[in-house]
Order: C-alpha cells, then sequence, then structure tokens
C-alpha cells in the first residue's frame, strides 16, 4: 500500500521592508548577492517567494543555493537554482546527449527555479542584469559548496504570462518549448501551459564537456 506524506507546512511569513525601490540601476548599485541556505536569512528568502512569487515557495531538490539580491541592505530580488531534472526531452535533444553520457554528466548543470522581483520594485535593466551576475556567482558558489563545476543553466518561461526578455538580453537561448502536457499525460492534449526552455553555456567546449562519458 502506498503511504501519502504529509505536505510540507508552508513559510512562516515574514514581514518585509517593502520600501519603493526606483530609479536608474546605476542609481542602486552595487548590489550585494547572499547565499542564504543555511542561514539566518533563509526564512525571509522562502516568505518572500511564497508571499510574491505566482508559484508560491517549493523546496529545492537536491543541491540547491539560494540568493537574496539586495539594494543598501534592503531586498530586492530572489533566485532558487537546483539539480537539473535528469531527463528532458527538449534539452537533451539540443546537447545531443547519449543516455551515458547523460547518467554521468546531469549533475553539472544547474536549474533555475524561481526568479522574483519583488513588487515594489521598478528598475529598468535590472532582471537582466541579476541574470548575468548569476552567471558568474552560481558556478563558483556550486564548486565551493559541492565541489563540482557547473557547465550549463537551465529554466522554463511560461508563456502564458512572460515573454522570457531578460534572459535573452542575458545572452541565454531559447533551445525549444514544451507541448503543453506533463510526462505522464493520458492523451496528447495540451493541459497546462505551453514553456520556452532556455539554457546558458557556462564554458566554451560545453558540449565536450556534458558529453563526455566520464563526467567531471
Amino acid at each position: 500500500m502506498e503511504i501519502e506524506s504529509d505536505p510540507l507546512p508552508k513559510p512562516e511569513t515574514v514581514i518585509p521592508d517593502n520600501r519603493p525601490v526606483r530609479g536608474p540601476l546605476a542609481s542602486i548599485t552595487p548590489l550585494q548577492f547572499v547565499q542564504v541556505r543555511r542561514t539566518l536569512e533563509e526564512p525571509l528568502f522562502n516568505s518572500l517567494m511564497e508571499q510574491y512569487h505566482y508559484l508560491g515557495y517549493e523546496q529545492p531538490i537536491g543541491e540547491h543555493l539560494k540568493y537574496l539580491v539586495k539594494a543598501r541592505g534592503q531586498g530586492i530580488a530572489c533566485l532558487a537554482w537546483q539539480s537539473a531534472p535528469r531527463h528532458l526531452k527538449v534539452r537533451d535533444r539540443y546537447l545531443n546527449w547519449s543516455d551515458e553520457a547523460r547518467q554521468c554528466n546531469v549533475h553539472l548543470l544547474a536549474y533555475n527555479t524561481r526568479f522574483l522581483i519583488l513588487p515594489w520594485v521598478r528598475v529598468e535593466h535590472l532582471a537582466s542584469h541579476l541574470l548575468g551576475r548569476m552567471a558568474k556567482l552560481v558556478p563558483q558558489d556550486w564548486q565551493r559548496i559541492y565541489a563540482h563545476p557547473i557547465y550549463w543553466l537551465e529554466t522554463f518561461v511560461d508563456t502564458s504570462r512572460f515573454r522570457g526578455t531578460c534572459y535573452r538580453a542575458a545572452n541565454w537561448q531559447v533551445i525549444g518549448t514544451t507541448q503543453g502536457r506533463g510526462h505522464r499525460a493520458p492523451t496528447f492534449e495540451q493541459t497546462r501551459s505551453v514553456k520556452q526552455m532556455l539554457g546558458l553555456p557556462l564554458h566554451r567546449k560545453f558540449r565536450e564537456l556534458l558529453c563526455s562519458g566520464g563526467g567531471a
């Protein structure tokens, strides 16, 4: 008999500093990027995601990092990264992965599960700037914390809500779209939003590194 596990409790609500943040990007830089996993600021990150992201908070799976971005000490954005899904037809086809290479090297990818700019923040070009900084910070922190490199970042964009402009402005590539149904869907009818998949290579030889049989 299958036993259902109890759902994880929702994060406790933390009242944020919601003073309006306006103006050009240069007026709020330099920004502070704080990796908050297993720190005293993790509850704030979780609460902000639950309160203000349209999907709510979800506990990342496997290896993961959580970043709280601050301007003059005030939280303005949150980004979550986790181990990449093992099987993604769009991505696997793009990388030309064999089953062996995927099994060896899927740990060398990181998946951007959440990206939130808080609703009281209105700063032009902020989103693409944050993604550009993440492309440098995530592989550095992953190497430091998990002792292995990251060669590829990936994410999905819900095309019914967003255009993915900030990702493309930060040099992410659209590599395909989903068909709008789950991998266990009983029919071929669309059951959910179509999503764009985007990827960002972090090394000029990313295909060679990710398609090798031995991993890293």
